[in-house]
């Protein structure tokens, strides 16, 4: 989910599935910004000592048993809470399958997406895993709109591919097609994300006295309950979340996708500088989910095949 150089985090044609494909996988719920720690994942089943790579992982985490992961719990498909309370989706579902790789069990704790990294440089979560985009300004700790460096940055272990995407109301899109076509509306979003940030330089783009309303909110669910009351003319979410949105908000009668997904960049799970032991660990975990076919089950599980990966790579954001 960041300026105009990030994607949530800047342009190339998506490989993700049509909205008909996204899973109807439960009602997308509020979550707070709280530190709401789900303990309901079962990926540290296997003991640790037994598990195939659990010697890859630094000794304190292999004794813990817990990788500690921030992420920012309403971003349905990709992790939101279900009916129960349960932390679900394609990130807690893979982290899953690689914790039985790596003998341990990756506990979710709920946050803001802008405040992720800095939970990760405090050393309160080990890794942050929320539909993150791999970009060099987060690799190198550089806020993408002042272009001042604000940390050491941090290495990614990139997992999938995804674009953004705008909707509207089912109906009503405004004679919305492109981003130039957002000139003179208002536009709902995610605070930190790419489409906070395409919509800035967008605004910059627009005639005079046409520029693009840009209110933004602390996660997406509060940018669609917005449109959906009336309050804005369009959002934009990346792709999987807006064709999760369509699919399922008021039985599908809510939304409506607008226009073709832009700007299609990696997911990565962010590991600190300097802790390449673990970043390593989850590369190999992740390879090899990918290559015992679990990888694939999950993202047809959730309707998302065509954003899939052949291998895991470190830093492959732009």
């Amino acid at each position: 989910m960041t300026a105009s150089t990030t994607r949530r985090s800047t342009a190339a044609q998506s490989r993700l599935a049509a909205v008909g494909a996204i899973a109807v996988a439960g009602a997308l719920l509020l979550t707070g910004c709280g530190d709401q720690t789900d303990k309901g994942s079962d990926s540290g089943t296997a003991e640790t000592s037994s598990a195939p790579l659990a010697d890859k992982l630094p000794a304190d985490i292999r004794k813990a048993g817990v990788i500690k992961v921030g992420s920012d719990i309403a971003y349905a498909p990709v992790e939101f809470k279900d009916d129960s309370g349960k932390t679900v989706g394609i990130d807690p579902d893979l982290a899953d399958a690689m914790g039985k790789q790596l003998g341990v069990t990756f506990e979710f704790e709920n946050g803001t997406f802008d405040t992720l990294l800095g939970g990760l440089r405090s050393d309160r979560y080990d890794i942050a895993m929320s539909a993150m985009t791999d970009t060099k300004d987060r690799q190198e700790g550089v806020d993408s709109e002042t272009g001042k460096k604000v940390g050491e940055g941090v290495d990614f272990v990139d997992y999938f591919t995804a674009g953004v995407s705008i909707y509207t109301k089912k109906g009503d899109d405004q004679g919305i097609k492109t981003w130039a076509d957002l000139c003179g509306k208002k536009l709902v979003v995610q605070r930190g994300t790419v489409s906070h940030d395409l919509a800035k330089a967008e605004a910059e783009k627009c005639p005079a006295g046409r520029t693009i309303t840009i209110e933004a909110f602390d996660n997406d669910q509060q940018a669609q309950t917005r449109l959906r009351a009336g309050g804005a003319d369009a959002g934009s979410s990346d792709f999987p979340v807006a064709a999760y949105a369509v699919k399922t908000s008021g039985g599908g009668k809510d939304f409506q996708l607008v226009g073709e997904q832009v700007d299609a960049a990696p997911y990565g799970i962010a590991v600190a500088k300097g802790n390449t032991q673990l970043r390593d660990a989850l590369k190999a975990a992740l390879d090899a989910v990918i290559a015992n076919g679990e990888y694939q089950k999950i993202l047809d599980k959730w309707g998302v095949a065509e954003g899939a990966v052949e291998e895991a790579t470190i830093n492959g954001g732009k």
